[in-house]
């Protein structure tokens, strides 16, 4: 899996002031929106109704948020990196500061759990959550998404 067919420079953001998980969730949907046909609203209905059904934080500071919509041929992602971690009701109890969060036509269902499981992965392993937290720039965290990914699918 190629993680740059997902995810462009423009959709992620480093250290934007968001201090609650509403605001985390709405600046993701209007990261997506801005690659798609569908407005911020309804992919922020999507990752709610998601939410609802149990958190997408991870743990260890990551959340996946994702949702389901639309009739696109691509998954689309967004990630945003916090200067300082929010509440997310996480599987450890811990406030979130990496969310990375997917947009999945609705007929792409066996991709979106093999990519959710593919992040998942790589969001675990401790090098990585430290490469990312380490970086100050979009740029950055695009580079670290790039190369560590593909050497992570590679092995």
């Amino acid at each position: 899996m190629d993680l740059t067919r997902l995810i462009s420079i423009d959709r992620i953001e480093c250290n934007p002031p968001i201090r609650s998980k509403k605001r985390a969730l709405e600046q993701l949907s209007e990261l997506l929106a801005s690659a798609c046909d569908q407005t911020s609203s309804k992919i922020f209905d999507k990752l709610i109704e998601r939410e609802r059904l149990g958190s997408t934080g991870l743990g260890q500071g990551i959340a996946l948020p994702h949702g389901r919509l639309g009739s696109g041929d691509d998954i689309l992602a967004a990630f945003i990196k916090l200067p300082e971690a929010i509440a997310f009701e996480s599987a450890d109890g811990k406030p979130v500061d990496l969310l990375f969060a997917l947009l999945v036509p609705e007929a792409k269902n066996n991709d979106h759990l093999q990519t959710l499981a593919a992040i998942a992965k790589f969001f675990q392993d401790e090098q990585n959550q430290k490469l990312i937290r380490d970086s100050n720039t979009a740029e950055d965290i695009y580079s670290v998404l790039e190369n560590n990914f593909i050497n992570q699918q590679a092995s």
